[in-house]
């Protein structure tokens, strides 16, 4: 008994002292597999097997015989290996033969693995930090890589072949987190990884999910044991035969904004180092992914700018076409009278003052003051214009000023009034002794204060509009009854500007029915329509009590009933009021189916489309072409006249 024990004590040094040497000759390069193989002779000097594994805790088995399988081996003993403080494994022993162990071999087992436990931590320690070191030199590749591109789909193939030789894996996926928290079906894929995996779902949807949330990475040996098929994250990665994970959370500053993860068909295929590779590959990832989200933002800045640009030199193109449509170089007239008038305005155009226009009906009130507003300093506001004679009295004030919801009876929305819809321009108020006396009485409060409230509501408002008005009454003459605030009078006539009528512009009656003709007549397909010397006269000869509007409808009118020939008397249609003057002869009669000029401009228009289709004997596209109408022109005059068959 004592030979024996004197026999064992001699082999567990020998065998600790092979053990110490072998360890030793592997300073430079560790190896597990190399130390459990060159130590199987030594103890099967002690204990007979045919296999000697060692299966490091957390970590692959390493096996003396690494073709052999366990289904062959019918005898084994299984001892733990100690290191220092911990556990660090497992010392198996294996026999193919059955029955071969005896109670002398456990013992001599257990003084084994006392023997080698500390040496083979020794060995696992540093074996594992020289792979960790190994495998971390791959990080410096993978920020080469992504520094290649902005764009990470452009480099995430090449990115996984670099860190596959580091970190094998059967496919590695990046999944966005989206706004809502569902993490996105991905684009960003090397591997083949079935479609399933990347259907929607959200972090809750996993067991791991609280810790992802946590900004810890995740690592699962064996997705079989670990996993919780009550979740349905989980389920779906069970039922791809996902075995071996590791998940890595990509934070953005304090929120998770997607996931990396490599996946493994194999179980216990990742380690601790492993994870760590993930995890510093994850917060690479994270840098370049923000890189890519700033140059995409730079870009859209960019694409932006370029097309506020572009509207801002659209906005000048048409605001220069404005200016120039409505300017008050546009506006037709050459007698003495009227441009005096319009020196007066464009004198006024660049101050701030309220202006009064006044004058007949048509005397071109509206076109002064859009010129007067496009020659101003708000030329970049709106122009709002209002005829205050159409407001219906109940709701002037609503229109004017607007309403709240609610503010009386169909108020059923917010509605905002012209003094808010003019805000930095200037409003127009045509026809302004129409107005009521409740809302004179409010108008003239706007103007001392530069305020309002809308009806119904307790708000004030400022009133940043420069304020033109125009009548086509005499207001002095209605305040001395009355009928119009003095107050409000005075201060809407801080500036008068007086538009002469037609009657009175010597010599401007010609000049703008040429230019209604020319303008009109390209409008309407007659560029070839002249009035005729007897028309001319007739013009002169009119009164014109409608001034630059009859005269307007006057060529209009006589541009239809014309139908492309010269322009006589007969055709503008104002015979009827007595004005000719001695000299110029008297319209002929009309003949029988011609156009009566005395009748409304509608039925000119119906007559003219009528003897159109006469003299076309029916064929509508002739008689559209007569009249220099498109066929859809033609048509709907037909069906408003109800001409259609």
């Amino acid at each position: 008994m004592v030979r024996a024990m004197a026999s064992a004590d001699g082999d567990l040094i020998k065998l600790h002292t092979a053990a110490v040497a072998l360890a030793r000759s592997m300073r430079g390069e560790p190896d597990a597999r190399r130390f459990v193989e060159e130590l199987s002779p030594h103890i099967r000097e002690m204990i007979p097997h045919d296999r000697l594994l060692l299966v490091p805790a957390g970590g692959r088995p390493v096996a003396s015989v690494p073709d052999m399988e366990r289904a062959d081996l019918a005898s084994c003993l299984t001892l733990p290996l100690e290191g220092v403080d911990r556990v660090i494994g497992t010392l198996a022993i294996a026999a193919i033969a059955p029955d071969v162990y005896t109670e002398a071999h456990l013992a001599a087992g257990r003084w084994i693995a006392d023997v080698l436990g500390p040496v083979v931590e020794n060995i696992l320690v540093r074996q594992k930090e020289r792979a960790r070191l190994r495998r971390m030199t791959v990080l410096p590749e993978v920020s080469r890589v992504l520094a290649a591109s902005l764009d990470v789909g452009n480099i995430f193939e090449q990115l996984g072949a670099v860190v596959q030789r580091v970190l094998d894996f059967d496919f590695m996926i990046v999944r966005p987190v989206g706004a809502s928290g569902t993490l996105l079906p991905s684009t960003l894929l090397v591997g083949d990884a079935p479609p399933e995996l990347q259907s929607e779902c959200t972090l809750d949807d996993y067991s791991f999910g609280v810790r992802l949330v946590a900004q810890e990475i995740v690592r699962l040996g064996d997705a079989r044991s670990e996993l919780d098929p009550s979740f349905p994250g989980d389920r779906e990665v069970l039922e791809r035969d996902v075995r071996s994970l590791i998940v890595a959370p990509l934070v953005f500053g304090a929120t998770i904004g997607g996931v990396l993860a490599f996946v493994k068909h194999q179980p216990d295929w990742f380690d601790e180092g492993d994870a760590e590779v993930g995890a510093g590959i994850a917060a690479q990832m994270v840098v370049a992914l923000q890189h890519q989200r700033l140059a995409e933002e730079q870009q859209r800045l960019a694409a932006a700018e370029q097309h506020s640009r572009w509207l801002e030199r659209r906005v000048e193109r048409l605001r220069g076409a404005l200016a120039e449509h409505y300017g008050f170089d546009s506006i037709v007239g050459r007698s003495a009278a009227f441009r005096e008038a319009l020196d007066q305005a464009a004198l006024v155009a660049g101050q701030e003052t309220t202006v009064l226009l006044t004058g007949e009906s048509g005397t071109g009130k509206e076109l002064v003051a859009r010129a007067i507003h496009y020659a101003s300093r708000r030329t970049d506001g709106p122009f709002v214009a209002v005829n205050c004679a159409a407001l219906p009295e109940t709701l002037a004030e609503s229109e004017l000023f607007g309403h709240e919801r609610g503010a009386f009876t169909g108020a059923d929305r917010l509605k905002r009034g012209r003094f808010e819809l003019a805000a930095g321009g200037t409003l127009f108020l045509d026809e302004i002794g129409d107005l009521t006396p409740a809302v004179q009485a409010k108008l003239l409060r706007v103007l001392q204060e530069r305020q309002y409230e809308r009806v119904g509501g307790t708000t004030s408002l400022r009133a940043d509009v420069r304020l033109i008005t125009a009548t086509n009454r005499d207001l002095e003459h209605r305040v001395e009854t009355g009928t119009f605030r003095a107050d409000l009078y005075y201060r809407l006539a801080v500036f008068g500007i007086h538009l002469p009528a037609l009657r009175e512009r010597e010599g401007d009656v010609l000049v703008l029915a040429d230019y209604f003709l020319r303008t009109l007549g390209e409008r309407m397909g007659r560029r070839q329509s002249r009035l005729s010397d007897q028309a001319r006269q007739f013009l002169l000869a009119h009164a014109w009590p409608g001034n630059i509007r009859e005269l307007q409808n006057a060529i209009e009118r006589a541009l239809i009933a014309a139908d492309g020939r010269t322009i006589s008397p007969t055709h503008l249609g104002i015979g009827g009021h007595g004005s000719v003057a001695a000299g110029v002869p008297s319209s002929p009669p009309i003949a029988a189916g011609s156009v009566s000029t005395t009748q409304p401009l509608v039925e000119v228009e119906k007559q003219a489309v009528v003897d159109a289709l006469r003299r076309a004997k029916g064929n509508k596209a002739r008689a559209a072409a007569a009249l220099g109408l498109s066929r859809g022109a033609f048509y709907r005059r037909l069906q408003r006249f109800g001409l259609v068959a």
